[in-house]
């Protein structure tokens, strides 16, 4: 099956809403989120007011990541249901840490601090740490929705949600100690370590075996 590929119009709306969402985590990041107004993130990205709102309709917009979601959602979904639901949920979480963080060059080390400076402004800013709050439970129903378990019983979706919530726990642990951290130990490795220490051994293969 092939796989269509963006139009050029997706591509130009796609790279508008890197361009502002960059400078406005730049200008948040030097400034202080409360400090910088809408408008000069506008201006810091050459483009109107009106066309930032188009793609962030609201300010708290402008730091949250949607598709580290979609990614884990797919690593998810592609996983073996042979696979315990922690393995299976745990091993999407490292997969996806890897692909977001990982590889080699300026973009990905760029993009890495990105998602740091990101997360710092999460933790910090009471506004956001609340819509932080709703984009974990968002996170949390497409995980569960992408382990595809039968929801017509009761008990079996009680121990999806579960494991899921336990395994996010996990992974918020291991984001709080690798902002502390300014990066420093590798973020997949983290959520490994923090995987391991909530649910043992099961989740070890996760991060050398896929499927």
């Amino acid at each position: 099956m092939t796989e269509l590929k963006p139009t050029l119009r997706e591509r130009q709306r796609s790279e508008t809403r890197r361009r502002i969402q960059a400078q406005a985590v730049r200008l948040f990041t030097e400034q202080g989120y409360d400090a910088v107004r809408v408008a000069e993130v506008a201006e810091a990205a050459g483009v109107s007011a009106m066309t930032v709102y188009r793609h962030f309709p609201t300010k708290e917009d402008l730091v949250l990541l949607e598709y580290p979601a979609q990614l884990i959602a797919e690593r998810v979904a592609a996983s073996s249901v042979t696979h315990p639901l922690v393995r299976r949920v745990g091993g999407a979480l490292v997969d996806a840490a890897t692909v977001l963080t990982g590889g080699d060059g300026d973009g990905f080390a760029a993009n890495e601090r990105f998602l740091l400076d990101c997360l710092r402004l999460m933790v910090s800013t009471p506004a956001l740490r609340a819509r932080h709050l709703d984009s974990q439970y968002a996170l949390q129903q497409a995980i569960v929705d992408a382990l595809g378990d039968d929801t017509t019983d009761p008990d079996a979706v009680f121990r999806t949600q579960a494991a899921t919530s336990a395994c996010l726990a996990a992974m918020h642990t291991a984001l709080t100690r690798w902002a502390e951290d300014d990066g420093k130990t590798k973020l997949p490795e983290l959520i490994a370590r923090a995987l391991t220490a909530s649910f043992g051994n099961v989740i070890v293969a996760t991060t050398g075996q896929r499927g």
